[in-house]
């Protein structure tokens, strides 16, 4: 079983409720994507409806993984930078797989798509993403070809007096 990825899908509302549906699963299993468990559908709303916004300006191109069964089972969202200086590289965010899925190798494929991807972009060096310390995030994004540039110690608070490392990863294209 292999995951079929897609760059800049049609949004409909099938994908919009799957996209929706699978980060609220992601983040109810404690997958480190702007939320903590428990949350519902209603909760993470505000927040696709905000990323499928620059979607539809161009400040942001999606990448979906569908399983075998046409669900909804990895994202990633490759967010290009406004800053003059910064146009060369590209910021991956809401990167996900299902829990169902995980252990399968769908992380490496989807990283690879989005790197892939990302290849594809005019002008475009390098990704960059942020990720939660404490998890063994680091660890994975590095077997995937990324490098730690940047750590902020105790920056993402998840819950009182539980404070996490913000990492910064790259990951230079050519």
């Amino acid at each position: 079983m292999t995951l079929t990825f897609t760059l800049d899908p049609v949004i409909d509302p099938v994908l919009r409720e799957g996209i929706l549906s699978l980060w609220a699963d992601v983040s109810n299993a404690g997958g480190a994507v702007g939320f903590v468990p428990p949350v519902t559908a209603d909760d993470i709303r505000p927040a696709l409806i905000k990323q499928l916004a620059a979607l539809a300006d161009g400040g942001s191109r999606l990448l979906v993984g569908h399983d075998e069964a046409r669900e909804v089972a990895a994202t990633a969202f490759l967010t290009h930078n406004t800053h003059r200086l910064q146009l060369h590289w590209v910021w991956a965010s809401t990167v996900m797989v299902h829990p169902r899925h995980q252990g399968k190798g769908y992380g490496r494929d989807l990283m690879a798509a989005a790197a892939d991807a990302a290849r594809s972009f005019e002008g475009i060096d390098a990704i960059r993403l942020g990720c939660r310390g404490g998890l063994g995030l680091e660890r994975f994004y590095e077997s995937c070809g990324y490098k730690e540039v940047g750590r902020v110690p105790d920056a993402i608070r998840v819950a009182p007096g539980d404070d996490r490392d913000d990492v910064t990863m790259l990951l230079p294209l050519y």
